[in-house]
């Protein structure tokens, strides 16, 4: 057993006093204006509250948008950001704000368009996803893709396993080991779904040589160094050990992190989205003060 963590006062710690920025499009929300009170109190943020009938965006934040989406006219720009998520992931484009978090009364997808829109996805990535922080007294491992992509191709996973690797390196405090999990482990198994998470595993490897991968893994071979020496029997720098878990499909990701959280008595922090060039992440629409508050922290942390 490890030592005892706390993701969450780690975080705070780490953003205690920095005066980071934080864009909230969702500032009529009751829930939201309590979050942001809080942040303020207690120095661990600047928060920016938009509400629908803000200003309108100046001239120069058009510039920047109609400049990164060629698509767009200045009419069309202007029109968009005069909506607060788009406001919103613009002032953080621009460097008018250090992160946005949003999604009380928006859905995921209507966060995600405007991230994509205004921030756009990191450097190599084709695919926005999110993990959960699961931390139990002991342990804490981020799970991935649990809210965003349903049926992920193995390109797709290997954005997710990297995305995943680089969140984990900003806030476990350790070397990210993922573990790309299915059914099988090293061909026990012969299906197609495997053979996916396989090719998975090999791409992420290659276009992330500095992190470590390894797979496919099943879940007790992944998390158990006896299981993984049984059924693997090589050399492997996550079998056994992981601290990242990236699951094949929605299906295993969301059942696997509600499991863990109601029966095996882990907090489940987030989901917090990943793989864009700036921090954003989405709030569920039955979000507490104190989920909004987490996710807040955690999100800043990653600045």
């Amino acid at each position: 057993m490890g030592q005892a963590v706390d993701i969450i006062q780690n975080a705070k710690d780490k953003i205690k006093g920095k005066k980071l920025r934080l864009v909230l499009p969702e500032g009529n929300d009751s829930r939201i204006i309590s979050a942001a009170q809080i942040l303020q109190e207690e120095d661990l943020a600047i928060p920016i509250l938009l509400r629908p009938d803000g200003a309108e965006a100046d001239a120069e934040t058009v510039s920047v948008l109609v400049k990164k989406r060629t698509r767009l006219t200045q009419a069309m720009a202007a029109r968009l950001l005069r909506k607060p998520l788009y406001a919103g992931g613009a002032m953080v484009e621009t460097g008018q704000a250090d992160a946005m978090l949003a999604g009380v009364s928006n859905p995921t997808a209507r966060v995600i368009e405007a991230a994509l829109l205004t921030i756009g996805l990191a450097k190599g990535n084709t695919t926005p996803s999110s993990f959960f922080l699961m931390q139990w007294p002991d342990r804490v491992f981020i799970f991935a893709d649990c809210a965003v992509n349903v049926q992920p191709s193995a390109e797709q996973l290997a954005d997710i396993g990297i995305a995943a690797a680089n969140s984990a390196s900003r806030l476990l405090g350790q070397d990210p080991r993922v573990a790309m999990l299915s059914f099988s482990t090293k061909g026990s198994a012969k299906h197609a779904d495997a053979d996916k998470v396989i090719e998975a595993c090999r791409l992420a490897q290659a276009r992330a040589p500095h992190f470590h991968f390894d797979g496919e893994l099943q879940g007790d071979a992944a998390l158990s160094e006896a299981v993984a020496q049984r059924k693997i029997g090589a050399a492997s720098a996550v079998a056994g050990t992981a601290n990242v878990l990236v699951f094949p499909d929605l299906d295993a990701g969301n059942i696997a992190y509600k499991l863990c959280q109601y029966l095996g008595g882990a907090q489940a922090i987030g989901p917090i989205l990943q793989g864009f060039a700036r921090p954003v992440s989405d709030l569920s629409r039955g979000a507490s003060v104190k989920d909004i508050l987490e996710t807040a922290v955690i999100l800043l942390s990653m600045v």
